[in-house]
C-alpha cells in the first residue's frame, strides 16, 4: 500500500509539465502475379487484406516487390503514394540501408558494462530490443529437413530451435495421453511427428541447450522423423490444413504482462515470416485436458480472422499442415521482453512502437487528442490488498486543482470493463499513473507523447515497466 504526500503531488505536477511541455524472401503476404489484368474497373490486388497502419505501408512494399509492381500498374491501388518511398526497410532486411530504416535507437550515454561508444551503445540496443533482434533471427536459419521434391516436406529453424517454418508436417495423434502437463515433454514419439525430407538428426539434435517449455521448440521437434512416405500427396492424413498455422505456447493468459509477451513474440515472428496476413490460424499447443483462461483474448483478432484452435482439437487424428509456423516463445533466454538484458541510456525501439501501432489499428482504436490546453489524466486503480493507493481520493483532489488536468481513476476489471474499452482509455491518456504491477503493461499503448508514473512502496529490484518504457518511449 502506498501514500502519497502533498509535495509529492505538487512534485509530480511539476515533472508532467517539464516532460510534456518538451529483403526477405521466405513468405509473401498475398500472391500477386505482376501480369494480372484483372477484370476492368476492379483492382488487381486485395489491397484491404493488407490492414496495416498507413506509417507501415511502405516498409510492407518494400518486402513484397510483386505487390508494389501491381501497385504501380493499377490505377485502383490506394498505395500509389508510397511507392516513391520502396528504400524504407524495418531494419533486418540485407538491402536496408541505415537511414532509411523504421526507427534508431538514443542514447544519452555509454553503460561501460557492455560497451565504450554511444555507437556502439546504439547498436546493441538495436539488437537487443529493435528490429535488429528479428534480423539475428533471420541470420540463425538452416534447414534441418531437406526438400528433395516441390510435394516433399521441410523444416528450417533458428537456433535452439526457438523458431521453425514446416511445410507438409505430419501430426499422429491418434493415441495421444494427455494429463494436467501443459508442456509434456514426451508427448510425440519416434514417426507421430515428421515429414518426407531428407533429415540431418545431429543438426537437429545438436539445438537442445535450452530445452525448456516457454523457451524453445526442441521438446516438441526432437522426435521428428523422416517418414517414408508423403503425407498428404499419399493420403496419410485424417485432415489437411490448408491455411498457415502458427503453433503457439502460451503464458498465462490471465497476466497482461505475460500473455503480451506471446503476442509479441507473434509479430516479431510475422516479421520474420514476412507475413501480416490475418487469413491464417493460431494453435494453441498445449498437452494437457485442460482449458486456457484468456482474459485479452480480443487481441488474437489482431493476428487472425478466427478462433484460436487448441491442439486438442485434432485428437485421434492424423492432421497435416501444409504450412507450419512455430512462434518465437515468450520466455525465451535473451528474448522479448520477458528475460530481456538491456543496455542503460538507451531508449525509442520501433519494434515495439511499430508492435503497438499494428494492434491499435487492427483492433480499430483511434486517438481522439491530443486536446488543446488539456491533458488527460488517467490513475489506474487496482483493488488487490498490497497495490492499492490508499490516499488515492487525496491524490485525485490534488491533481484536479490543475485546471488543465481532466483526470479519472480507472480499475481495469475484466468483468465490468472489455479489454478493447480499456486500450481506448489508455490510448487516450496523456499522463498515466498506477502501481507496480501487470496492469502497467498498458503503457505499450500510450500516445507517443505519453508520460507514465510507476508508484511502488519499496524499491523494487523489478525493472520490468522501466525497461517497457525505455522500449516503447
Amino acid at each position: 500500500m502506498t501514500f502519497i504526500s502533498g509535495l509529492e503531488v505538487a512534485m509530480l505536477m511539476l515533472l508532467v509539465f517539464g516532460i510534456l511541455l518538451h529483403d526477405i524472401a521466405l513468405s509473401s503476404q498475398e500472391e500477386a502475379s505482376p501480369e494480372a489484368h484483372g477484370i476492368p474497373g476492379e483492382p488487381l490486388f486485395n489491397y484491404a487484406s493488407i490492414r496495416l497502419p498507413e506509417e507501415h505501408i511502405p516498409f510492407f512494399l518494400h518486402n513484397n516487390g510483386h505487390i508494389a509492381k501491381v501497385c504501380k500498374k493499377d490505377s485502383h491501388c490506394p498505395y500509389k503514394k508510397h511507392l516513391e518511398n520502396l528504400q524504407y526497410c524495418w531494419g533486418y532486411e540485407d538491402s536496408c540501408r541505415p537511414e532509411f530504416r523504421f526507427s534508431y535507437p538514443v542514447c544519452t550515454y555509454v553503460d561501460m558494462r557492455w560497451t565504450d561508444t554511444l555507437e556502439s551503445a546504439q547498436d546493441t540496443f538495436w539488437n537487443q530490443a529493435d528490429f535488429g533482434y528479428a534480423g539475428a533471427r533471420l541470420r540463425e536459419l538452416r534447414v534441418l529437413c531437406q526438400p528433395q521434391h516441390t510435394s516433399d516436406s521441410s523444416l528450417v529453424c533458428s537456433r535452439y530451435l526457438q523458431h521453425c517454418r514446416a511445410a507438409n508436417l505430419y501430426l499422429d495423434l491418434r493415441n495421444i495421453r494427455r494429463n494436467h502437463d501443459r508442456f509434456k515433454e514426451d508427448f510425440f514419439q519416434t514417426g507421430q511427428i515428421g515429414g518426407h525430407c531428407k533429415l540431418d538428426v545431429r543438426a537437429l539434435m545438436s539445438e537442445g541447450q535450452r530445452k525448456s517449455p516457454l523457451q524453445s521448440w526442441f521438446a516438441e521437434l526432437q522426435s521428428y522423423t523422416q517418414l517414408n512416405f508423403r503425407p498428404i500427396e499419399d493420403a496419410q492424413c485424417d485432415i489437411v490444413i490448408e491455411k498457415p498455422a502458427y503453433f503457439m505456447k502460451l503464458d498465462a493468459g490471465v497476466n497482461m504482462y505475460h500473455h503480451f509477451c506471446d503476442f509479441l513474440n507473434l509479430y516479431i515472428t510475422q516479421h520474420v515470416s514476412n507475413s501480416f496476413s490475418t487469413d491464417v490460424y493460431i494453435v494453441m499447443w498445449d498437452t494437457s485436458s485442460y482449458g486456457y483462461g484468456d482474459l485479452f483474448s480480443a487481441t488474437w483478432k489482431a493476428f487472425t480472422d478466427y478462433d484460436v484452435i487448441p491442439l486438442k482439437t485434432y485428437d485421434s487424428k492424423r492432421v497435416c499442415f501444409k504450412e507450419a509456423i512455430f512462434s518465437l516463445l515468450p520466455r525465451m533466454r535473451y528474448g522479448l521482453f520477458y528475460n530481456t538484458p538491456l543496455i542503460s541510456g538507451c531508449q525509442n525501439t520501433g519494434l515495439f512502437r511499430a508492435f503497438s501501432q499494428h494492434v491499435l489499428h487492427r483492433l480499430n482504436i483511434t486517438q481522439e487528442g491530443p486536446k488543446d490546453g488539456k491533458m488527460r489524466v488517467t490513475i489506474l486503480a487496482r483493488s488487490t490488498e498490497y497495490r492499492k493507493i490508499l490516499n488515492q481520493n487525496e491524490l485525485l483532489n490534488a491533481l484536479k486543482t490543475v485546471s488543465t488536468f481532466e483526470v479519472q481513476i480507472v480499475d481495469y476489471k475484466y468483468k465490468e470493463l472489455g479489454f478493447l474499452d480499456q486500450l481506448k482509455i489508455t490510448h487516450n491518456t496523456d499522463i498515466f499513473i498506477g502501481m507496480h504491477g501487470a496492469g502497467l503493461t498498458h503503457l505499450l499503448f500510450l500516445p507517443d507523447w505519453a508520460a507514465v508514473f510507476e508508484l511502488d512502496w519499496w524499491l523494487s529490484e523489478y525493472r520490468s515497466f522501466t525497461f517497457l518504457v525505455k522500449k516503447k518511449l
